[in-house]
């Protein structure tokens, strides 16, 4: 049956795909809407099959706390280019797969992708939508969920590196305070809260590193774990959050700037997510 522009125009209005994908889709549906609609859809995953080798190095981190601030949802949506990272589908898909994910708090990662999107499509059928439209390939980087006394969260100026930070014992003014907080895990990348966050193999990386390090000195072997504890207690303080120095003010630790701002306000979990 002859296309014409109209029915061209109706399908691209129902399914945001360009032109001539519409009237390729239409013809080869004998203009059958629904039809044509799976037909675009299945190009989608054709196009995502034939892009999974291909790296996400750009997008976009998305992060919002509930009403009361007590719990942070944060989702890194990736992309190929920057061009697309910026395309307003793209962000919309981001902020609706982050609402899915506030309203529904999946487990993981796979269980927000079988989350049905307000379109009534899935969280997964809409990502394969617009892969098919766009092109390119579009995947969840990361999804991180924390909850505390109350959550601070921090997106940097390119939107491609997120924080959220749960503090306990808060008090003066807490959300400047995780505010620097956040951003300071954001500029010093902390592997953990404290020490007793660091896990058993890298503390066992930290040691062997630093016997080498001293046996290549010429210390004596009797020496090394010795000097080996005091290189893993250096690297506490500058890997581990509360024991870094505070970067608006060296004098004090991550520790002493937060008891500063409240007696015993700490830091109890973060996560950090950068895309690329």
């Amino acid at each position: 049956m002859a296309i014409t522009a109209q029915d061209v125009n109706k399908l691209r209005q129902m399914t945001g795909a360009g032109m001539m994908d519409c009237k390729k889709a239409l013809t080869e549906a004998n203009g059958d809407f629904e039809a044509a609609i799976d037909i675009l859809r299945k190009k989608g995953q054709k196009v995502s099959a034939s892009r999974s080798d291909r790296e996400t190095s750009e997008g976009s981190i998305f992060v919002e706390t509930n009403a009361d601030a007590t719990e942070g949802t944060l989702v890194a949506l990736g992309c190929e280019t920057d061009f697309v990272g910026k395309n307003e589908e793209f962000q919309v898909l981001g902020q609706d797969i982050l609402r899915a994910a506030v309203e529904n708090k999946p487990a993981t990662i796979e269980d927000l992708k079988t989350i049905k999107l307000a379109s009534g499509r899935t969280v997964e059928e809409s990502l394969v939508d617009l892969i098919g439209k766009i092109g390119e390939k579009i995947e969840i980087l990361a999804y991180e969920r924390i909850s505390g006394e109350k959550v601070v969260p921090y997106i940097h100026a390119n939107n491609k590196l997120g924080v959220i930070v749960a503090l306990t014992s808060v008090g003066g003014d807490y959300e400047v305070a995780g505010k620097d907080v956040a951003m300071q895990i954001a500029a010093m990348r902390p592997v953990a809260v404290d020490k007793s966050g660091v896990d058993t193999e890298t503390i066992e990386r930290e040691m062997e590193i630093g016997r080498e390090q001293a046996r290549a000195e010429g210390k004596p072997e009797a020496m090394l774990d010795k000097i080996a504890q005091g290189k893993l207690n250096k690297f506490y303080k500058e890997n581990t959050l509360l024991e870094q120095p505070f970067v608006k003010d060296n004098s004090v630790s991550v520790a002493q700037y937060l008891d500063g701002v409240n007696k015993g306000m700490t830091v109890t979990k973060f996560k950090r997510v950068q895309i690329g």
